[in-house]
């Protein structure tokens, strides 16, 4: 009797185990996706990380239909020119990572906008395994339950511009004193060119390098437009 008491404790155990891994590994992420594909995500590990280094805390929600085209296209021409293409993972990017990686050189990344997105609001910016794989669940989620135009909308919103500085509402102020909404595309490309280091870069009074970034990322920023890269968003 005693070992089928103890048999049954294990059983509800490992039972409780299993549902508890459930919700955090899938109920937990579904609900947590529904929930900002309508709420504004208030704030991100990244923001609480920078505000304990004491870079400080400017953000400002802004919806997308009040953000410049020209910063949305400039994004994209940055980040991912197959953006409105692919279904959160862009391949050919991540295979030519891949390549540039074996061959010695200076080391890539393949992250597309969805996937820098479901990083940005659900989990940490330290690169590990772990994260990795919870990335790639968070964004096929999010490819599903938020779509194309709410997926550009939060990663405008949470993107870190500067120290402490995040979104384009935000960004725009920091750099340019003036709202995302009235940005030139000389200065959405001067926004675009910092993503990669925003705590390093300036958009207004860059240094040679983001001036030449900035300007390859415009002339791109223009092929966006004319081939309609941008026509899910915008």
């Amino acid at each position: 009797m005693a070992s089928k008491g103890a048999g049954d404790w294990a059983g509800r155990i490992f039972r409780g185990m299993v549902v508890a891994l459930l919700i955090v590994f899938f109920i937990g992420p579904v609900l947590a996706v529904a929930f900002y594909r309508f709420v504004p995500p208030p704030v991100t590990y990244l923001m609480v990380q920078r505000a304990f280094e004491g870079r400080g805390f400017q953000h400002k929600w802004t919806p997308l239909e009040r953000i410049s085209p020209n910063l949305t296209r400039a994004v994209i021409a940055a980040e991912d020119a197959r953006f409105c293409e692919h279904l959160g993972f862009d391949i050919e990017a991540i295979e030519d990572a891949l390549r540039a990686n074996e061959d010695g050189g200076r080391l890539r990344g393949g992250s597309t906008i969805s996937q820098q997105t479901a990083k940005n609001v659900f989990l940490w910016p330290q690169r590990d395994w772990v994260r990795k794989g919870l990335e790639a669940w968070f964004t096929g989620l999010i490819e599903i339950g938020w779509g194309k135009q709410r997926i550009m909308e939060v990663y405008l919103n949470s993107v870190e511009w500067a120290p402490g500085v995040y979104g384009a509402e935000a960004g725009a102020q920091r750099w340019f004193g003036k709202s995302a909404r009235s940005l030139t595309p000389t200065e959405a490309a001067r926004m675009a060119a910092i993503l990669p280091k925003p705590l390093a870069w300036r958009a207004a009074g860059s240094g040679p390098y983001v001036r030449r970034r900035s300007g390859a990322i415009s002339r791109n920023a223009g092929q966006v437009r004319v081939q309609g890269l941008a026509d899910c968003v915008i």
